[in-house]
């Protein structure tokens, strides 16, 4: 007997939390096979990732290759609102880019769950932060 889907906050709740854990089954686990992650700004992270593959390995696999080995970012999840299939999360992302800069940002995204699968996703964050940290060269 499979077992009923999670409602909408809980797959993202269960996500981010994932996330944060380095739970990358559960990550994978999380989204639908043919879903989209839109990131804002221009920055080399900047489009719309299609697909459970891309977003999971060239979009946040990618990103966190940004990150020096020892400054893998801590991932907290500090809200989340659900009206429906729609749910807001809010987290916060800190730790040391490769090129030794302070990584400290808030994201928020707009996630659409169906049938306990997150379909699609808009992030919003701080790109210039972003642009700044992560692709801004060595800290002086």
């Amino acid at each position: 007997m499979t077992e009923p889907a999670l409602d909408p906050r809980s797959v993202v709740v269960r996500y981010v939390n994932a996330v944060a854990d380095g739970d990358l089954d559960t990550v994978n686990a999380s989204f639908a096979e043919d879903a989209t992650w839109t990131y804002p700004g221009n920055v080399p992270l900047t489009g719309v990732w299609r697909g459970r593959r891309a977003i999971v390995e060239d979009f946040l696999g990618g990103a966190a290759g940004l990150f020096a080995p020892d400054g893998t970012p801590k991932v907290t999840l500090t809200q989340a609102l659900a009206d429906g299939e729609r749910v807001v999360a809010e987290w916060t992302s800190r730790g040391v880019a490769a090129n030794g800069r302070i990584y400290d940002n808030t994201c928020l995204g707009m996630f659409t769950v169906q049938d306990g699968l997150i379909t699609s996703v808009r992030e919003y964050t701080d790109t210039q932060h972003v642009a700044d940290t992560l692709f801004g060269g060595p800290a002086g």
